[in-house]
């Protein structure tokens, strides 16, 4: 039997606090981090992010769309307009890639992060107990 005639797409869902907004994502993603930055501090009201990268044809939106902020030269980030949930963030300089939050995803506990970024802004009194790589800014590529 072949592989591929057994093997299942794997659909995750998600959207923002009030509903406005629902996305399928139609593969798992290639990445995730947990973001210290500052400014995901501040557009989250939390004191990290935890984010999850797809290819942007990975990702189909079912109601809805994102409202975007240019938090920086090259970064664009997404909220609902209605309830103001964080939903996306894209960089610009690479406009094949789209960032969802995990907290997003109707089953937050289907993707784990595998690395911290922007430590050096984590707060003092977060203790994250886990085995993920830590970078002190940007994961280098």
């Amino acid at each position: 039997m072949d592989n591929k005639s057994t093997e299942q797409a794997v659909v995750l869902t998600g959207g923002c606090l009030c509903g406005a907004i629902r996305y399928q994502v139609s593969a798992a993603p290639f990445d995730a981090d947990y973001c210290h930055c500052v400014q995901c501090q501040k557009s989250s009201g939390a004191v990290f992010q935890a984010w999850m990268d797809f290819k942007l044809e990975q990702i189909s939106w079912l109601a809805g769309a994102v409202t975007e902020y240019a938090s920086s030269e090259h970064v664009l980030r997404g909220f609902c307009a209605q309830c103001g949930c964080t939903m996306s963030y894209r960089d610009r300089r690479y406009p094949d890639y789209y960032t969802l939050t995990i907290a997003s995803l109707d089953k937050p506990s289907s993707v784990k992060p595998n690395y911290h970024i922007y430590t050096q802004n984590q707060v003092s009194w977060l203790n994250i107990v886990d085995d993920c790589q830590r970078y002190q800014y940007q994961r280098s590529s």
